[in-house]
């Protein structure tokens, strides 16, 4: 069977359009609220829907996320409901649901076990950052996430140096995603100055489409990115509108967010 996220990317592609990935963290602000939160994204036609699972030290993340990690860890929440709620949601959307996190989550789960559980609960693809592919050998996280169709997507930054493009671009899949600016995550007002010279040198390496995340918060941003990037990534912002918005609002305030995009 065909991998969501190959799908999700050709119907990108034959509509000539800019995809949008949004994101979660599981557990925030509640396992309820996080669903809800999910099947709104879903419903208003995002692409791509990240779960970040919770972790005590998010060091790629900015304050809104990184608050979002300490609350759903204070909630209790645990890898075992971050599988739980996959599996939940994997089965009512056709879109893909990735698992983004740390490598000391699959680490300690074992593995072998994670990615297995992982395609089990209906996941589409990892996303863990901090696990470099010098540690390939010992780890074996690219070759059991293949085993389980899973798709472990590669992130790159504007610090990665040539030799790291190409090593990355021999073996990613699915798609790459690029960290548009140095630092962590967070709404900005501008993007980087250099995204397009860095978006253009990344092409030269990646025939495959590429995301681009950190810092993405408005319409202006997208058109920025439009016939540049494949994908547009777009987290605290969507986390900072729920956040303050009156609870009962929330909802509908990220629904008018994401429709404008």
């Amino acid at each position: 069977m065909k991998n969501k996220i190959l799908t999700q990317l050709e119907k990108i592609k034959n509509r000539n359009r800019l995809g949008i990935m949004t994101h979660v963290v599981v557990g925030y602000p509640s396992l309820k609220q996080c669903r809800e939160l999910i099947l709104k994204m879903a419903e208003v036609g995002v692409d791509f829907i990240e779960l970040q699972i919770p972790f005590s030290d998010p060091m790629a993340d900015g304050p809104t996320i990184m608050k979002a990690n300490k609350k759903a860890l204070d909630n209790g929440v645990k890898v075992k409901d971050a599988f739980a709620l996959m599996k939940d949601l994997s089965s009512k959307l056709e879109i893909p649901l990735i698992f983004m996190g740390y490598f000391n989550t699959i680490f300690n789960y074992g593995v072998k076990n994670f990615c297995k559980d992982a395609n089990k609960a209906g996941c589409s693809a990892l996303i863990f950052p901090d696990i470099p592919l010098e540690e390939e050998e010992n780890e074996n996280f690219i070759k059991f996430a293949k085993q389980n169709d899973l798709i472990p997507i590669r992130v790159l930054s504007p610090a990665s140096t040539k030799e790291r493009l190409q090593k990355n671009a021999q073996i990613a899949e699915g798609f790459v995603y690029f960290v548009g600016r140095k630092g962590t995550t967070g709404a900005k007002s501008g993007l980087d100055k250099k995204l397009d010279q860095n978006l253009k040198n990344l092409r030269k390496y990646f025939k495959i489409p590429i995301a681009v995340g950190f810092g993405i918060s408005d319409k202006s941003h997208l058109k920025s990115l439009k016939n540049k990037a494949d994908i547009a990534v777009i987290g605290s912002a969507v986390l900072d509108i729920y956040n303050n918005t009156s609870k009962g609002k929330a909802l509908k305030a990220v629904e008018k967010f994401l429709k404008k995009l």
